[in-house]
Protein backbone atom coordinates (compact mmCIF):
# COMPACT_ATOMS: atom_id res chain seq x y z
CA UNK A 1 0.00 0.00 0.00
CA UNK A 2 2.95 2.34 0.56
CA UNK A 3 3.81 2.11 -3.14
CA UNK A 4 0.23 2.82 -4.17
CA UNK A 5 -0.05 5.76 -1.79
CA UNK A 6 3.28 7.23 -2.89
CA UNK A 7 2.53 6.88 -6.60
CA UNK A 8 -0.98 8.29 -6.19
CA UNK A 9 0.46 11.28 -4.34
CA UNK A 10 2.95 11.74 -7.15
CA UNK A 11 0.08 11.74 -9.67
CA UNK A 12 -1.82 14.36 -7.70
CA UNK A 13 1.23 16.60 -7.51
CA UNK A 14 1.84 16.16 -11.23
CA UNK A 15 -1.62 17.41 -12.15
CA UNK A 16 -1.39 20.29 -9.70
CA UNK A 17 2.09 21.26 -10.91
CA UNK A 18 1.11 21.23 -14.60
CA UNK A 19 -1.94 23.39 -13.90
CA UNK A 20 -4.42 20.82 -15.20
CA UNK A 21 -6.13 20.52 -11.81
CA UNK A 22 -6.62 24.29 -11.59
CA UNK A 23 -7.89 24.47 -15.19
CA UNK A 24 -10.35 21.67 -14.52
CA UNK A 25 -11.71 23.26 -11.36
CA UNK A 26 -12.09 26.63 -13.14
CA UNK A 27 -14.06 24.95 -15.92
CA UNK A 28 -16.43 23.23 -13.50
CA UNK A 29 -16.92 26.43 -11.48
CA UNK A 30 -17.72 28.36 -14.66
CA UNK A 31 -20.22 25.73 -15.75
CA UNK A 32 -21.79 25.83 -12.30
CA UNK A 33 -22.24 29.61 -12.51
CA UNK A 34 -23.32 29.55 -16.14
CA UNK A 35 -26.33 27.26 -15.55
CA UNK A 36 -28.39 29.70 -13.42
CA UNK A 37 -26.91 32.71 -15.24
CA UNK A 38 -28.22 31.56 -18.62
CA UNK A 39 -31.65 30.84 -17.14
CA UNK A 40 -31.73 34.23 -15.38
CA UNK A 41 -30.61 36.21 -18.44
CA UNK A 42 -32.76 34.44 -21.05
CA UNK A 43 -35.92 36.59 -20.50
CA UNK A 44 -33.83 39.78 -20.58
CA UNK A 45 -32.09 38.75 -23.81
CA UNK A 46 -35.37 37.83 -25.49
CA UNK A 47 -36.94 41.08 -24.37
CA UNK A 48 -33.99 43.00 -25.81
CA UNK A 49 -34.44 41.17 -29.11
CA UNK A 50 -38.24 41.29 -29.11
CA UNK A 51 -38.54 44.29 -31.45
CA UNK A 52 -36.27 42.77 -34.09
CA UNK A 53 -38.02 39.40 -33.78
CA UNK A 54 -41.46 41.03 -34.08
CA UNK A 55 -40.42 42.62 -37.37
CA UNK A 56 -39.59 39.16 -38.73
CA UNK A 57 -42.96 37.75 -37.66
CA UNK A 58 -42.03 36.20 -34.33
CA UNK A 59 -44.05 37.19 -31.30
CA UNK A 60 -42.36 36.94 -27.90
CA UNK A 61 -44.68 36.01 -25.06
CA UNK A 62 -43.83 36.28 -21.39
CA UNK A 63 -41.17 33.76 -20.45
CA UNK A 64 -41.11 32.33 -16.96
CA UNK A 65 -37.86 30.95 -15.59
CA UNK A 66 -37.39 29.01 -12.40
CA UNK A 67 -35.08 26.44 -10.87
CA UNK A 68 -36.18 23.88 -13.47
CA UNK A 69 -34.85 26.17 -16.23
CA UNK A 70 -31.47 26.30 -14.52
CA UNK A 71 -31.35 22.54 -13.95
CA UNK A 72 -32.19 22.04 -17.61
CA UNK A 73 -29.08 24.07 -18.41
CA UNK A 74 -27.08 21.92 -15.99
CA UNK A 75 -27.94 18.76 -17.90
CA UNK A 76 -27.20 20.45 -21.22
CA UNK A 77 -23.79 21.73 -20.10
CA UNK A 78 -22.45 18.90 -17.94
CA UNK A 79 -21.88 16.56 -20.95
CA UNK A 80 -19.60 19.26 -22.37
CA UNK A 81 -17.72 19.37 -19.07
CA UNK A 82 -17.34 15.57 -19.22
CA UNK A 83 -15.92 15.78 -22.75
CA UNK A 84 -13.40 18.42 -21.64
CA UNK A 85 -12.50 16.25 -18.64
CA UNK A 86 -11.96 13.31 -21.00
CA UNK A 87 -9.59 15.30 -23.22
CA UNK A 88 -7.58 16.42 -20.18
CA UNK A 89 -7.23 12.93 -18.69
CA UNK A 90 -7.31 10.57 -21.69
CA UNK A 91 -3.51 10.67 -21.93
CA UNK A 92 -2.89 9.98 -18.23
CA UNK A 93 -1.22 6.62 -18.98
CA UNK A 94 -0.16 7.35 -22.56
CA UNK A 95 2.25 10.03 -21.32
CA UNK A 96 4.00 7.41 -19.19
CA UNK A 97 4.53 5.21 -22.28
CA UNK A 98 6.13 8.06 -24.18
CA UNK A 99 8.35 9.14 -21.28
CA UNK A 100 9.49 5.58 -20.64
CA UNK A 101 9.03 6.03 -16.89
CA UNK A 102 6.97 2.86 -16.44
CA UNK A 103 9.93 0.58 -17.11
CA UNK A 104 11.95 2.22 -14.34
CA UNK A 105 9.11 1.93 -11.84
CA UNK A 106 8.41 -1.72 -12.66
CA UNK A 107 12.07 -2.72 -12.51
CA UNK A 108 12.23 -1.13 -9.04
CA UNK A 109 9.49 -3.50 -7.84
CA UNK A 110 6.34 -1.46 -8.51
CA UNK A 111 3.37 -3.75 -9.14
CA UNK A 112 1.68 -2.97 -12.44
CA UNK A 113 -1.84 -2.99 -11.01
CA UNK A 114 -0.84 -0.29 -8.55
CA UNK A 115 0.10 1.98 -11.45
CA UNK A 116 -3.34 1.55 -12.97
CA UNK A 117 -5.11 1.97 -9.65
CA UNK A 118 -3.28 5.21 -8.90
CA UNK A 119 -4.34 6.62 -12.28
CA UNK A 120 -7.90 5.50 -11.62
CA UNK A 121 -7.99 7.05 -8.15
CA UNK A 122 -6.71 10.39 -9.44
CA UNK A 123 -9.25 10.54 -12.27
CA UNK A 124 -12.16 9.59 -10.02
CA UNK A 125 -11.06 12.16 -7.43
CA UNK A 126 -10.93 15.06 -9.90
CA UNK A 127 -14.17 14.02 -11.62
CA UNK A 128 -15.90 13.74 -8.25
CA UNK A 129 -14.56 17.08 -7.00
CA UNK A 130 -15.29 18.94 -10.22
CA UNK A 131 -18.72 17.46 -10.81
CA UNK A 132 -20.09 18.04 -7.33
CA UNK A 133 -18.57 21.53 -7.15
CA UNK A 134 -20.46 22.35 -10.35
CA UNK A 135 -23.62 20.78 -8.93
CA UNK A 136 -23.22 22.59 -5.61
CA UNK A 137 -22.78 26.01 -7.21
CA UNK A 138 -25.85 25.50 -9.40
CA UNK A 139 -27.86 24.27 -6.41
CA UNK A 140 -26.95 27.27 -4.24
CA UNK A 141 -27.69 29.82 -6.95
CA UNK A 142 -31.00 28.12 -7.72
CA UNK A 143 -31.91 28.17 -4.03
CA UNK A 144 -31.04 31.88 -3.89
CA UNK A 145 -32.95 32.95 -7.01
CA UNK A 146 -35.80 30.44 -7.02
CA UNK A 147 -36.74 27.27 -5.14
CA UNK A 148 -35.09 23.87 -5.72
CA UNK A 149 -38.19 22.15 -4.36
CA UNK A 150 -39.71 22.55 -7.82
CA UNK A 151 -37.49 19.66 -8.97
CA UNK A 152 -37.99 16.03 -7.99
CA UNK A 153 -35.19 13.48 -7.35
CA UNK A 154 -32.66 16.31 -7.55
CA UNK A 155 -29.72 14.49 -5.96
CA UNK A 156 -30.50 11.08 -7.44
CA UNK A 157 -30.72 12.42 -10.99
CA UNK A 158 -27.33 14.14 -10.56
CA UNK A 159 -25.84 10.94 -9.19
CA UNK A 160 -27.00 9.08 -12.30
CA UNK A 161 -24.97 11.32 -14.59
CA UNK A 162 -22.05 11.22 -12.16
CA UNK A 163 -21.94 7.44 -12.71
CA UNK A 164 -21.68 8.02 -16.46
CA UNK A 165 -18.41 9.82 -15.75
CA UNK A 166 -17.15 6.87 -13.70
CA UNK A 167 -17.95 4.53 -16.59
CA UNK A 168 -16.05 6.78 -19.04
CA UNK A 169 -13.08 6.85 -16.66
CA UNK A 170 -13.02 3.04 -16.56
CA UNK A 171 -12.97 3.05 -20.36
CA UNK A 172 -9.98 5.41 -20.31
CA UNK A 173 -8.08 3.02 -18.05
CA UNK A 174 -9.14 -0.03 -20.06
CA UNK A 175 -8.19 1.28 -23.51
CA UNK A 176 -5.00 2.89 -22.21
CA UNK A 177 -3.84 -0.61 -21.27
CA UNK A 178 -4.23 -1.64 -24.93
CA UNK A 179 -3.17 1.44 -26.90
CA UNK A 180 -0.14 3.71 -26.68
CA UNK A 181 -1.70 6.55 -28.64
CA UNK A 182 -4.01 9.17 -27.20
CA UNK A 183 -6.10 9.40 -30.36
CA UNK A 184 -6.64 5.63 -30.38
CA UNK A 185 -7.91 5.77 -26.79
CA UNK A 186 -10.35 8.59 -27.59
CA UNK A 187 -11.60 6.84 -30.74
CA UNK A 188 -12.10 3.57 -28.85
CA UNK A 189 -14.09 5.37 -26.14
CA UNK A 190 -16.20 7.18 -28.73
CA UNK A 191 -16.90 3.91 -30.59
CA UNK A 192 -17.84 2.15 -27.35
CA UNK A 193 -20.23 4.94 -26.39
CA UNK A 194 -21.71 5.02 -29.90
CA UNK A 195 -22.23 1.27 -29.87
CA UNK A 196 -24.07 1.36 -26.55
CA UNK A 197 -26.06 4.37 -27.75
CA UNK A 198 -27.18 2.56 -30.92
CA UNK A 199 -28.13 -0.55 -28.97
CA UNK A 200 -30.20 1.75 -26.79
CA UNK A 201 -32.64 2.29 -29.65
CA UNK A 202 -34.00 -1.12 -28.75
CA UNK A 203 -36.40 0.02 -26.06
CA UNK A 204 -36.58 -3.33 -24.27
CA UNK A 205 -32.79 -3.30 -23.87
CA UNK A 206 -32.25 0.39 -23.11
CA UNK A 207 -33.29 0.13 -19.44
CA UNK A 208 -30.25 -2.11 -18.86
CA UNK A 209 -27.72 0.16 -20.59
CA UNK A 210 -25.61 2.95 -19.06
CA UNK A 211 -26.99 5.48 -21.54
CA UNK A 212 -30.35 5.16 -19.80
CA UNK A 213 -28.79 7.31 -17.09
CA UNK A 214 -28.43 10.14 -19.61
CA UNK A 215 -32.19 10.53 -19.38
CA UNK A 216 -32.04 11.15 -15.64
CA UNK A 217 -33.03 14.80 -16.18
CA UNK A 218 -36.55 13.45 -16.79
CA UNK A 219 -36.70 12.65 -13.09
CA UNK A 220 -36.78 16.35 -12.23
CA UNK A 221 -40.24 16.85 -13.69
CA UNK A 222 -41.61 13.89 -11.78
CA UNK A 223 -42.59 12.04 -14.97
CA UNK A 224 -40.13 9.21 -14.20
CA UNK A 225 -39.45 7.13 -11.11
CA UNK A 226 -36.00 6.41 -9.65
CA UNK A 227 -36.66 2.66 -9.85
CA UNK A 228 -36.65 2.89 -13.66
CA UNK A 229 -32.89 3.54 -13.54
CA UNK A 230 -31.89 0.78 -11.12
CA UNK A 231 -31.07 -1.82 -13.81
CA UNK A 232 -28.89 0.63 -15.73
CA UNK A 233 -27.00 1.58 -12.55
CA UNK A 234 -26.27 -2.06 -11.68
CA UNK A 235 -25.11 -2.84 -15.23
CA UNK A 236 -22.91 0.27 -15.29
CA UNK A 237 -21.21 -0.72 -12.04
CA UNK A 238 -20.62 -4.22 -13.41
CA UNK A 239 -19.15 -2.76 -16.62
CA UNK A 240 -16.80 -0.56 -14.60
CA UNK A 241 -15.55 -3.63 -12.69
CA UNK A 242 -15.15 -5.58 -15.95
CA UNK A 243 -13.27 -2.70 -17.63
CA UNK A 244 -10.85 -2.35 -14.72
CA UNK A 245 -10.30 -6.12 -14.55
CA UNK A 246 -9.56 -6.30 -18.29
CA UNK A 247 -7.21 -3.33 -17.94
CA UNK A 248 -5.23 -5.00 -15.14
CA UNK A 249 -4.97 -8.31 -17.04
CA UNK A 250 -3.87 -6.61 -20.26
CA UNK A 251 -1.45 -4.23 -18.54
CA UNK A 252 0.20 -7.11 -16.64
CA UNK A 253 1.14 -8.84 -19.89
CA UNK A 254 1.87 -5.68 -21.91
CA UNK A 255 5.36 -5.38 -23.33
CA UNK A 256 6.75 -2.08 -22.09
Amino acid sequence: MKQLTAFTKKEFMEFIRTGKALLLMILFVLFGIMNPAVAKLTPWLLEAMSQDLTETGFVITEIKVDAMSSWAQFYKNIPIALILFLFLFSGILIAEYHKGTLVNMITKGMDRWKILMSKLIVMIFFWTAGYWICYGITYLYNAWFWDNRAASYLLFSAFCFYLIGIWIISLVVCFSAFFENNSAVLIAIACSFLLVYLIGFIQKVKKFLPIKLLDSADLLSGTKEASEYSYAMVVLILLVIVNITIAVIQFNKKNL
